[in-house]
């Protein structure tokens, strides 16, 4: 059987799609020039994407979900009223913030002072704060947040958006990943994969504090002059496209085709869209890299933090300008001890302090540099973490991983900004309104729709299934669009 489709085939109706008629009206704006498709299902809000992920479960609870509760019973013995299984030993008492709260913006939205640098952006933020998962391990809810899925061999959400769409131009990936500096999270670059959509809609990694920022770009071999790699290429893709012609329906073939002519471009876009030397000293400053060469400790501190991801911020604006259409940065790497992710076990405020003050200044300077450009008018921006944390202890330090509430955000791109949607309960230990939680799929389905897409309708079959982001789930969030 023939698995291999393309994006009219899904549109049309090879794979589940809604016939020709349909694709004439959805393709009216189809650039010519690219295979860009400008409106497919109805009129976008926005053009592109960026998700800033952090990794290890972020604590709602000292970031952006105040909860007065907690500080009146800190100390406390714990009632939740029900039987909870915790994931570890976090059923201690009930525990405050370590950080102090206040309102900001003219909404009074109450925000940590750990992410104060946030504070002139709550009113274009969309805050959700009755997310739930389906499960506390971390590889499988970073699964459910990036794919839809709790399992591999799920395309990512910008794999798919790429597929749908297209790329704004041809020079950089549609969909690139700005990973933590210290290595992957949970499950590495399967959280970016294109799963059985063709590998081209698949994530580009850049680590732009590396030498080497993109791996295998540019030949290592002193012989490999810039002239015979581009002859060395030109071969490749004659010998690929013969091969090509005797194998009919491979997509593998066709995407490693386009990755070597995509490379090529890359060779003279990819440095120019990293280099950071034509920044103003402002910007630099507002992103946090006014101290180069800087010495830093071996202990997690916020100027670090805030230089990294900083650094991935001020990218990722250069990236989205010059036509990318989805890209993903990571704040923490998989479980090390030290902690240098959110999973914050021992001591909330060792490690959500450094992370969440650099993590604030980067995003903020993103936000603030998106809206002077324009482009945060059809950029939508999205804050997300695997799951949340306990308003128990764990420890006496610590809190313990909850799935069972945590927050989202959302800003730019035909979002309505100064709201916080679907409080959790007194203690932030789930949904205030448990019969109507938000699910992952809900927020793709928001996304997508901004994009312009019918998140029930970008389907592609897969062993007998019509799949999609959102499986079988999810309602547009109506509320939160402007």
């Amino acid at each position: 059987m023939n698995q291999s489709i393309n994006r009219r085939q899904v549109i049309t109706g090879a794979a589940g799609g809604f016939g020709a008629v349909a694709l004439a009206a959805m393709l009216q704006n189809e650039s010519r020039a690219d295979g860009v498709i400008e409106v497919l299902h109805h009129p976008p809000k926005a053009k592109r994407v960026v998700q800033l992920f952090m990794a290890g479960a972020a604590s709602h609870l000292d970031l952006w979900d105040y909860k007065p509760e907690l500080e009146k019973h800190h100390g406390e013995a714990s009632d939740f009223g029900e039987p909870v299984e915790a994931f570890q030993n976090g059923l201690g008492p009930w525990m405050k913030s370590p950080f102090c709260f206040s309102p900001a913006g003219e909404s009074g939205k109450m925000i940590s002072e750990v992410v104060q640098p946030l504070a002139p952006h709550v009113d274009d933020i969309a805050f959700i704060h009755n997310m739930v998962g389906k499960t506390g391990v971390h590889s499988q809810a970073t699964y459910l947040q990036s794919t839809g899925f709790d399992r591999p061999g799920f395309p990512g959400m910008g794999s798919w958006i790429s597929y749908a769409l297209g790329s704004i131009r041809e020079e950089l990936p549609t969909f690139v990943v700005l990973p933590d500096h210290r290595g992957f999270a949970s499950n590495g670059p399967k959280n970016w994969g294109a799963g059985f959509l063709p590998a081209s809609a698949q994530g580009t990694a850049i680590f732009p504090q590396r030498e080497n920022p993109i791996e295998d770009l540019y030949p290592s071999a002193e012989f490999a002059t810039p002239v015979a790699d581009r002859d060395g290429l030109k071969l490749l893709n004659q010998m690929n496209r013969k091969f090509q012609e005797s194998r009919q329906g491979d997509s593998r073939l066709e995407s490693r085709l386009r990755a070597y002519e995509l490379a090529a471009r890359m060779q003279l876009s990819a440095p120019e869209a990293l280099d950071l030397s034509d920044e103003p000293s402002h910007i630099m400053k507002m992103y946090g890299l006014d101290r180069e060469g800087a010495v830093y400790p071996e202990t997690i501190n916020a100027p670090e933090e805030a230089e990294y991801f900083g650094r991935k911020c001020l990218i990722a604006r250069r990236l989205l300008e010059r036509g990318v259409r989805f890209v993903q940065i990571w704040s923490g790497n998989d479980n090390s001890f030290p902690r240098r992710n959110w999973d914050s076990h021992e001591n909330i405020e060792r490690d959500h302090g450094p992370l969440a003050r650099g993590m604030a200044v980067g995003t903020a300077a993103l936000l603030a540099d998106l809206k002077q450009t324009g482009l945060l008018e059809d950029t939508i921006v999205l804050w997300t973490t695997e799951f949340g944390r306990m308003p128990s202890t764990q420890g006496s330090l610590g809190r313990d991983h909850n799935p069972y509430v945590f927050t989202n955000w959302l800003a730019g791109g035909g979002i309505k900004g100064g709201i916080s949607y679907g409080p959790s309960d007194q203690w932030g230990y789930k949904p205030a309104d448990r019969s109507n939680p938000t699910q992952v799929y809900d927020v793709h389905a928001t996304i997508l729709h901004l994009l312009g897409i019918d998140h029930e309708r970008l389907t592609v079959r897969h062993d007998g299934i019509d799949r999609r982001l959102t499986d079988v789930h999810g309602h547009v969030l109506q509320d939160l669009i402007a």
